[in-house]
């Protein structure tokens, strides 16, 4: 049962985790992580949010993984996944702090894992044919 819970809840908590105040509250999300030098010269920085932002792209590639399974924990993989998208959304337009880029961002990730989900599972269950032989 825990497969089928979607793992770009970690960005989720995360982020709800620094509104609450951890991490510095959402300006910390702005805090520089590391820096590189570049050979032209230029200052390549990522913040936290940047961070997070690439683990939530991450984690749904993993996702995209896990939707070519066929069952019945892939169905309810994906009626949680939208569950989750559901939060984004509402959390994006309700709550003040979370009116950011960063979110937003988040929030597109959420909502392509169930797109792809449910488009990926289609796709595979149409392939999956069984005669019974």
């Amino acid at each position: 049962m825990l497969a089928a819970i979607p793992l770009l809840i970690l960005p989720f908590a995360i982020y709800n985790l620094a509104m609450l105040g951890l991490f510095g509250g959402t300006a910390g999300l702005g805090a520089g992580v590391m820096s590189l030098s570049m050979l032209s010269g230029a200052t390549w920085a990522m913040s936290f949010g940047d961070l997070l932002i690439v683990v939530a792209l991450l984690l749904l590639f993993v996702e995209i993984l896990k939707a070519t399974r066929t069952g019945t924990r892939a169905l309810m993989d994906h009626l949680l996944s939208m569950v989750l998208f559901i939060a984004f959304l509402v959390e994006f337009l309700l709550v003040a702090p979370a009116a950011t880029q960063i979110f937003f961002i988040l929030m597109t990730i959420s909502f392509i894992d169930v797109i792809a989900g449910f488009s990926v599972s289609m796709r595979s269950a149409g392939r999956d044919v069984s005669i019974g032989l």
